[in-house]
């Protein structure tokens, strides 16, 4: 009986299936899928040169010799054998050889982005540093679309994004493996958080040209910032595989290791970046911090005065020392900070970070009039930096109020993902929340997760409700009512990931505040707390907190009183349509009773009775909040009333709270409501 051979069509599929296991590393069945096809087909020149680039990877040479000499023999003019025989020369150090395969690959095609990055970066390696930025500029120009990608990327400059991305769109319509137009249109998407589209195209990109560095970088970026932590983590190991002698790659590892919770790995992974660059600031902060969650402060204190020696200017390991709450800076530091207030040399971000720094440095000493002028002043700084639209909140709040009536909230009660698992922690920053977590960590049958982004992704991933007209929470409105099953199984299956084999977790986002509605329809049987702390005791936590994103409100004092009662008015709102659903805990009240409020978070999430909560501080997790080190320690009553050290400071805030402000006992009252004394 004859053999049968493979069609076109399943050459194409097997020539695609090998060149997808040589570029993750399994070069041997890349291999032998090729020997395969060659036995039936042995003047294949595409089979015979990815026959070559496998067994150069598996560093037989002269069996890849033999099988780009056949396809040269067959097609002299075959650029991808002339850049497959550069490929060979560059493995047996033959490098001038090289150069030569490589620049006659590029005159066959000169539109070869792959062949044009191989030759500059072997320009590189024998030191003919102008060819290789003779090169690169021609990678960035695009080869034969070099007007239109000069074009596009001045459209860019002129805040033109839409025609920007016509021009690319346009050079890929002609020219689909133009790898320079893909990352630059994906970069495009970056600026604009469509991180869904920008991973389409890099993920292209480093398909047409595997060994793109760059490309894979971005590609790890934009993973990163969907949650996708996995993805991320294997993106940056082929960007380490591509060259492990640089630090970037395992930078990216780490961060994104650490992100999903093993941060084993993104230690390890810091320590090889610091290996190749002991001197590399990012490498030593990023490891302090992830020592500062895993609860070896003494590490971080380490790696980040390791950071400052390193680089004094480098304000970000002042302020990670700071951030600690629990260290005091000796006098030198304080005073090399205060040398380094207004350095040109260090950027707005970095005047930022020492501001507060030392605001917080003096508070430690008891100086809360020199503290305050710092804070003060890094918030104005990084004010100028945020965008806020204090409308926008005030209109969300209206149309949370006015969608999330009775009516609604009651007509599609119980259609949602009916797991009890998750348990909401919203409110405020600085409210408690962290210690509120660390209690309900310390039950065995709760996984204590962090501040999780999830809830808010479902949102805008379901085109039904993330589209801008009409805008979130009116979309709701119209959507079947069937969706808030799906909408509540993809969170829980999102959030799978942060979990152990507990029945119950903890999601301690505050800003999930605005999503109660949302919750009761999509988690019925979620539960929900609101850490509530003395108004001005919350809102000076946030104005003394530099936060790596979100809370653009927090660094005005209008504002933030502003936004507080935003806040308040919408939880009286979901206190008022959904009586008993938010169990508020009150930091002070928790201080003062700590067996008592155990005892009501416990019965209303419905688990037993546990001394462990009592010994929260006992408990070993990773914390990742500005909290970590002040929750593992046993309860104290310093924190309560703050506010009255910088009382005489506060006159906007007081002002803008005196209606919430007007409720509490006298006690708990400013001397002099509505203005500063």
């Amino acid at each position: 009986m004859r053999e049968s051979t493979p069609s076109q069509q399943q050459q194409r599929q097997l020539f695609a299936r090998a060149q997808r296991l040589l570029q993750t590393g399994e070069a041997e069945p890349a291999q032998a899928i090729c020997a395969d096809v060659l036995a039936r087909y042995p003047e294949d020149a595409n089979f015979l040169c990815l026959s070559a680039q496998t067994l150069i990877r598996l560093r037989r040479f002269d069996e890849a010799e033999v099988q780009i000499e056949a396809a040269l023999g067959i097609f002299p003019r075959f650029e991808r054998a002339h850049e497959t025989r550069g490929d060979l020369l560059v493995a047996r150090g033959d490098l001038s050889d090289a150069v030569e395969a490589l620049e006659d690959a590029l005159r066959l095609d000169p539109t070869r982005q792959q062949t044009r990055l191989k030759l500059g970066r072997l320009f590189l390696r024998m030191g003919y540093v102008d060819k290789a930025r003779r090169l690169r500029g021609e990678f960035l120009k695009g080869g034969a679309e070099n007007p239109e990608i000069i074009r596009a990327t001045n459209l860019e400059k002129e805040e033109k994004l839409a025609e920007a991305e016509q021009v690319y769109r346009r050079i890929l319509t002609r020219h689909p493996d133009n790898v320079t137009a893909m990352r630059l249109w994906a970069r495009l998407g970056i600026r604009q958080n469509r991180h869904a589209e920008a991973e389409t195209l890099l993920a292209r990109a480093v398909e047409v040209a595997p060994d793109f560095k760059q490309a894979w970088a971005d590609l790890v970026t934009v993973q990163y910032e969907q949650q996708k932590l996995d993805e991320a983590a294997e993106s940056a190991r082929r960007l380490i595989k591509l060259d492990p002698r640089l630090p970037n790659g395992y930078l990216l590892l780490a961060s994104a290791r650490a992100s999903a919770g093993h941060h084993d790995e993104a230690l390890n992974a810091f320590d090889d970046a610091l290996a190749i660059a002991p001197q590399h600031v990012g490498a030593l902060c990023g490891r302090g911090n992830v020592c500062r969650t895993v609860g070896d402060q003494a590490g971080a204190i380490t790696a980040f005065r390791r950071s400052i020696e390193a680089n004094p200017l480098h304000a970000e390991a002042y302020w990670n020392l700071a951030n600690l709450k629990t260290f005091s800076f000796d006098d030198t530091e304080l005073d090399d900070m205060l040398h380094l207030l207004g350095d040109e040399r260090i950027p707005p971000e970095g005047q930022v970070q020492l501001n507060n720094a030392l605001g917080l440095g003096f508070e430690a000493r008891g100086d809360y009039d020199r503290a305050f002028q710092y804070i003060d002043r890094g918030n104005s700084l990084r004010r100028e930096q945020e965008f806020y639209d204090r409308v926008e909140n005030e209109e969300t709040v209206d149309m949370s109020i006015d969608v999330f009536d009775v009516a609604f909230l009651h007509a599609d009660a119980g259609r949602g993902e009916p797991d009890p698992a998750p348990i909401f922690i919203v409110g405020l920053p600085r409210s408690g929340s962290t210690l509120i977590e660390q209690i309900l960590s310390s039950h065995s049958m709760v996984d204590g997760t962090h501040e999780l982004r999830d809830l808010g992704m479902v949102v805008k991933a379901d085109p039904r409700l993330g589209r801008f007209n009409p805008r979130y929470p009116k979309s709701l409105v119209d959507i079947d009512p069937e969706a808030f099953r799906h909408l509540g199984a993809e969170y829980v299956r999102r959030t799978r990931r942060y979990r152990g084999d507990r029945p119950f977790f903890t999601d301690k986002n505050p800003n999930n505040f605005v999503h109660v509605g949302l919750l009761h329809l999509i988690l019925p049987n979620a539960k929900i707390i609101d850490a509530r702390r003395h108004p001005l005791d919350s809102c000076l936590g946030s104005y003394k907190q530099l936060f790596a994103q979100g809370q653009p409100f927090s660094y005005d004092l209008v504002e933030l009183g502003e936004y507080y009662l935003e806040y308040h008015r919408l939880m009286r709102h979901w206190h008022d349509v959904l009586p008993g659903k938010v169990l508020d805990v009150r930091y002070e009240q928790v201080v003062a009773d700590l067996e008592g409020q155990v005892t009501r978070i416990l019965d209303y999430c419905g688990l037993p009775w546990e001394d462990a909560c009592l010994r929260f501080h006992e408990t070993e997790r990773a914390v990742k909040s500005a909290s970590s080190e002040q929750v593992r320690q046993p309860i104290y009553s310093t924190s309560v009333n703050t506010w009255r050290h910088y009382e005489r400071h506060l006159g906007p805030l007081i002002e803008v709270l005196e209606p919430i402000l007007m409720e509490l006992p006298a006690s708990e009252r400013p001397a002099n409501l509505g203005g500063s004394s």
